[in-house]
């Protein structure tokens, strides 16, 4: 099975009220694990890979990793790129066979985000690649990028649907009180703010930063309207805090796979338990 456009994921999770997964990996293991906890559950899924896990395993290794677990998948998969902050580096992903990319220019004033978006669309249409943009500025760090709590801010309702009529982008990202890492209290969402958009645009909203979000706000956030979920923080705690008790229990082991076995189980199971939560379990 080759990648499956991150569109057609969204739109069957739009019909049917649910959401799809995004997974950021960044090493076989979590590769492994993503497709492993989407088939347990019968669920479509999306990898994701952002800068950080491109500079770190290289364009080369994610592709051939996600291509290889895809191939032997019984379930949709997609490739997505998380968070390009330039055209070229959305080429790379194209030349390279991703089936989503996303381009980030919430950094930059609105008209300028709209002709960044538009030039990425023109480029990634004709090839059947779905692309995503972000309005608003979601606080935290993703990789190099760092976002205060003082400099973020809200995605505007009105600006959201101009933004979607401007360029014709097929999911948007929105910032309505979520953040990336690990939060310092529980986060407060903005369903109000929510409604508003979803209300304005016809397409699938993303949320990011989603690790550390209760699960009745995330549900929440689904039935109003989101239907792309992205988990970055809580695979990497699950796999870390596996992979640390079995050195603790023994300091003198050696062997990579007797540390990183169990770090990709325990990444499975958290990322079996958003599958369920997110409603799309059983929907491949």
């Amino acid at each position: 099975m080759s990648f499956v456009s991150v569109d057609v994921l969204l739109k069957e999770a739009q019909r049917g009220r649910y959401a799809v997964g995004a997974f950021n990996c960044n090493n076989m293991e979590i590769v492994q694990a993503i497709v492993r906890a989407a088939e347990e559950e019968k669920s479509p899924v999306i990898m994701q890979a952002s800068q950080g896990a491109i500079k770190y395993a290289g364009i080369g290794f994610i592709v051939a990793m996600a291509r290889e677990a895809a191939a032997n998948a019984t379930v949709p998969v997609a490739l997505h790129l998380d968070h390009g902050t330039s055209f070229a580096q959305v080429m790379q992903c194209l030349r390279n066979g991703f089936s989503g990319v996303m381009i980030d220019g919430s950094k930059l004033p609105l008209e300028e985000n709209i002709a960044l978006t538009r030039q990425v669309i023109a480029a990634a249409s004709p090839m059947g690649v779905s692309v995503e943009a972000e309005l608003g500025k979601i606080g935290g760090t993703e990789d190099d990028i760092t976002v205060s709590e003082q400099e973020a801010m809200y995605t505007d309702p009105g600006e959201a649907k101009h933004f979607v009529e401007q360029t014709g982008v097929g999911s948007l990202a929105i910032a309505i009180g979520t953040a990336h890492g690990q939060y310092k209290g529980e986060p407060k969402l903005d369903f109000d703010r929510l409604k508003k958009i979803a209300g304005l645009v016809n397409i699938p909203i993303v949320l990011h930063g989603s690790s550390g979000v209760p699960s009745e706000a995330i549900q929440e956030a689904i039935g109003l309207g989101v239907h792309k979920v992205n988990i970055d923080t809580n695979i990497r705690e699950a796999f870390v805090a596996a992979a640390r008790k079995i050195l603790d229990a023994d300091a003198r082991e050696i062997d990579p796979r007797k540390v990183l076995g169990p770090a990709r189980e325990a990444a499975v199971a958290i990322i079996r338990e958003k599958i369920r939560i997110f409603g799309s379990s059983g929907k491949a």
